[in-house]
């Protein structure tokens, strides 16, 4: 036992590709725990919104005066599935779009008032949620695991290219 708590804590650059594959697994674990009792409370809130249309709302939540192009590498959906979801929340008030001021063939996309309410409506409770996950853990080692989860995307990330 004391051998795998070892190997855990060591650099990940030194770990046999079975600790390895046991960290990523347990991240995997851990974001699917989490997506689903946020997805259970999203269900339970009254809206009539569809999975990928409240993603889309979250997309834009976060980058505001993004482009279509954006939610599409961000998402991986094909340009046609992200242009039918936009035109849909245009459509119901929940999503603005204006040509872009610099290149009037791009266009950006920001919630609307009813969107931004909404948004934050379905989302009122994630804090909460994030707080219970990382329940125990001090300030620092919050810190440190935000580091350390970045240093990973950032290696997975230069595996793209």
């Amino acid at each position: 036992m004391r051998k795998k708590v070892d190997q855990v804590n060591q650099n990940p650059a030194d770990l046999d590709g079975h600790a390895a594959l046991q960290v990523v697994d347990a991240m995997h674990k851990i974001m699917h725990l989490y997506r689903t009792q946020q997805h259970r409370s999203l269900r339970d809130a009254q809206h009539d919104l569809a999975h990928m249309e409240i993603k889309v709302l979250g997309f834009f939540a976060r980058h505001p005066g993004g482009s279509p192009s954006d939610l599409v590498a961000h998402s991986g959906r094909d340009k046609a599935q992200v242009a039918r979801l936009i035109r849909g929340l245009r459509e119901r008030g929940l999503l603005e779009a204006e040509a872009d001021a610099t290149d009037r063939r791009s266009t950006r996309v920001t919630l609307s008032a009813a969107g931004l309410e909404l948004h934050t409506a379905l989302h009122s409770h994630d804090g909460e949620l994030a707080e219970a996950a990382l329940a125990g853990l001090s300030e620092g080692e919050c810190a440190t695991l935000a580091a350390l989860l970045g240093r990973v995307r950032t290696n997975l990330e230069a595996g793209q290219g």
